[in-house]
């Protein structure tokens, strides 16, 4: 019994009657004898030698299995993590395709699952490379920034600082003034306010009212008008009627032009010779006629 006992835990049998088959891994760290060998999470038999195959650095897994497996030998025997404290197991993947069936001397084919602590790391270890890169270059800002930040820009940001805190204080004193000088005058506020509204309120009545003239009847007779006008400075233009003669013809200003220089004349004589032309005389005396000045010369 002890022996039978020492055997099963080995993963062998004291009757031969199991498929023994094999499979090749890179690597098995974590795979131990006597683990499982499963199908969906059956178990269908175990691990029963590990060692390196000869002449390379292949890990060679023996297998046995139950008798009444009927898969075929291109069924995968894939290496998978257990858990994270149980260890590694094989979990074979069946092929019933080409319709061969496995037995014992036959080689399945290999592939490895990677397990929880391989997922982790492989996605740990693109978060380290950013955490490195991004701790390289925060070093880098900070050496910057300590050879920009040398004494003399220290003191500077200093009283740069100080004229900021003073600045905003001055600015919150102004603030307090203006608030003194809103509540001395908050009456004419108001009045202002009030009359700035009833102003609004005018400037929207006088609007009201241009929106409801006619202007397209006011822009109607304006260009009437026009109309007529041009009409008018046409004919005055043309000589037509009184305005056109006396505009265009030079006859009338001849005229006029010789009665101004007579009359200009005749004032001048007036002048002149009043007598001429205003006497008093209680006995008559003859008038003499008058003459241009031209003449008397």
């Amino acid at each position: 019994m002890f022996y039978f006992g020492f055997n099963f835990l080995k993963g062998k049998s004291i009757f031969n009657n199991q498929k023994e088959v094999y499979t090749l891994y890179d690597e098995v760290e974590g795979l131990e004898l006597g683990a499982k060998v499963t199908i969906n999470g059956l178990n269908i038999g175990k691990v029963s030698n590990i060692d390196l195959y000869p002449g390379t650095t292949k890990i060679l897994v023996t297998m046995r299995l139950r008798p009444d497996m009927k898969f075929s030998p291109n069924s995968t025997a894939v290496l998978y993590e257990a858990g994270l404290i149980g260890g590694k197991a094989i979990s074979i993947s069946p092929d019933f395709a080409s319709g061969a069936v496995i037995k014992s001397g036959d080689t399945l084919p290999a592939a490895v699952q990677p397990g929880l602590t391989q997922l982790i790391n492989q996605q740990i270890a693109p978060l380290q490379q950013k955490i490195t890169s991004t701790l390289t270059s925060v070093d880098s800002l900070f050496v910057g920034v300590r050879n920009v930040l040398d004494a003399q820009t220290q003191t500077n940001l200093k009283t740069s600082l100080e004229g900021l805190s003073r600045t905003i204080k001055n600015i919150d004193g102004l603030t307090n003034t203006m608030e003194k000088i809103v509540d001395a005058n908050k009456n004419e506020i108001d009045t202002t306010l009030k009359n700035l509204a009833a102003t609004t309120d005018n400037i929207t009545t006088i609007s009201d009212s241009l929106a409801t003239l006619d202007v397209k009847a006011i822009l109607s007779k304006y260009d009437a008008i026009a109309v007529k006008l041009d009409t008018i400075l046409g004919a005055i233009e043309a000589g037509e009627g009184t305005a056109g003669k006396l505009i265009n013809n030079t006859d009338v200003y001849d005229i006029l032009n010789a009665t101004l220089a007579e009359l200009e004349a005749l004032l001048s004589d007036l002048k002149e010779n009043p007598k001429r032309y205003v006497h008093f005389s209680l006995f008559g005396r003859k008038n003499k006629p008058y003459q241009p000045k031209s003449d008397k010369k």
